[in-house]
């Protein structure tokens, strides 16, 4: 139970999901770090700015009363990853998972400098010397590097990266900025340079709770036992049948590309990350023997065991309406979301004022957000009580592209026509744009009749 991790040499493959996995790794790893690097408007495309209050994405401009489009995000993605697991397996882990895409950058530097699986093996177990000393910095030289840049533009993406940079050159970095930065390049050193499968096997909850959304319908990396068995080596020339074998003819190689060593052979597993190596090891090894593809495959259990295959049922049903739902709902929110936000704060230090003239006054602050990148022009009013009128008030009203203004004003009604608590409606309207416009629900008090 106690026994040390023995470490992992994952042997290197060619094949179609090897390509497959080295083009969602460029591209995943492209967009991250190309990510704060690109500007839109003269700032930051994509800038979570916390110490504003604002997430910058592009065009789109988010604010804290935003949050309910976060709620939908995240459940969004929830339910996309077990619509992909009810339908594909641990897709996600195979091809898509920051663990599985910078374990597979680490592990190339790592070829490039100790060369491969038996060259690795043969440098570990070889006694210290110049080769191995010049081989080891090589490898810990890039892995820190690389960490280090992964952490510098993991900040980059909370703070103007542009900024950033002239900071560091400057050594005038703040002390959470340094923390952060530091933090986030020693994690993905030491997940993707030495942890690799044992956070997937023991940290990552997805592995344990996988079977969960798993069926007999569900696409899996699956040995096909009746075709295999039993295993033995032969030449190429032989017909296994004469001799009682199946197909595998037990070279392993399945079990050397494996990133997490586990044998596919033994079925299903929960260390499975489903990168398809094994596949690519398997056909390969097929194509020379002359076998047909296949042995090792995506698949599922019942169509392994000669039965139909399903792939609408009830839970990928459920799965996908309640995406439709979700994915319409919050795409019929972004839509009619308007760039403008009004609260109301009524003055609580004084119920009423009685002026000259049988006029009664309120003191209301108006709080405006202009959500746009772009200054705008409003017009403000009140209703709700005949006659009621606003004093105060400068029109239009200014403010400046994501700005906030807090406005002060008063509004007033005549004494016959305001007695105790009237419901009023204060209204914001762009000067520019009529659809562009926004209410709030307050009270207007006055003395008792």
């Amino acid at each position: 139970m106690y026994e040390s991790a023995k470490k992992i040499y994952p042997r290197e493959i060619g094949g179609r999901f090897d390509r497959l996995s080295r083009i969602s790794t460029i591209t995943l790893l492209g967009l991250f770090y190309a990510g704060p690097w690109l500007q839109w408007d003269a700032r930051q495309a994509v800038l979570f700015d916390l110490p504003a209050r604002k997430f910058h994405i592009f065009g789109l401009t988010l604010w804290p009363q935003d949050f309910p489009y976060l709620a939908l995000l995240l459940m969004i993605l929830a339910y996309s990853l077990f619509f992909f697991t009810a339908l594909g397996g641990r897709l996600w882990c195979g091809f898509a998972c920051p663990q599985t895409v910078w374990t597979e950058i680490f592990i190339w530097m790592e070829q490039l400098t100790e060369g491969k699986r038996l060259q690795r093996i043969k440098l570990d177990e070889a006694p210290w010397s110049w080769n191995k000393f010049r081989r080891k910095f090589s490898k810990q030289f890039l892995w820190i590097t690389f960490a280090m840049w992964t952490g510098f533009t993991f900040v980059g993406y909370f703070q103007p990266i542009r900024e950033l940079g002239v900071d560091i050159l400057a050594f005038n970095v703040g002390g959470w900025t340094l923390f952060w930065g530091l933090f986030y390049g020693f994690a993905t050193y030491g997940n993707a340079g030495y942890m690799r499968e044992q956070v997937c096997k023991y940290m990552c909850p997805y592995a344990r709770f996988q079977s969960a959304m798993f069926d007999k319908d569900t696409l899996i990396i699956s040995y096909d036992e009746s075709r295999g068995e039993p295993r033995g080596g032969r030449k190429r020339s032989e017909d296994p049948r004469a001799r009682g074998l199946g197909d595998c003819i037990d070279c392993r190689l399945c079990v050397q590309v494996c990133p997490t060593g586990i044998d596919i052979r033994e079925g299903l597993q929960y260390e499975c990350i489903a990168c398809a190596a094994c596949i690519d090891a398997c056909d390969s090894v097929m194509d020379r023997m002359n076998y047909p593809r296949g042995l090792v495959r995506y698949t599922t259990e019942n169509a392994v065991q000669g039965k139909q295959a399903r792939v609408l049922r009830p839970r990928v049903v459920v799965y996908a309406a309640l995406l439709f739902v979700l994915v319409g709902g919050l795409v019929t929110s972004m839509a009619m979301r308007t760039p403008v936000i009004l609260d109301v704060i009524r003055d609580r230090n004084t119920l009423y004022r009685e002026l000259p003239g049988d006029v009664i006054e309120n003191i209301y602050t108006l709080k405006l957000i202009n959500q746009s990148n772009r200054p705008r022009s409003f017009a403000v009013e009140v209703g709700g009580v005949d006659g009621i009128e606003l004093d105060g008030v400068d029109e239009p009203v200014e403010v400046e592209g994501g700005g906030v203004l807090s406005l002060p004003v008063r509004a007033r009604a005549r004494r016959d026509r305001a007695y105790g608590i009237m419901n009023i409606e204060f209204s914001v309207t762009a000067a520019d744009d009529p659809g562009v416009a926004v209410s709030e629900d307050s009270r207007f008090l006055g003395p008792t009749p």
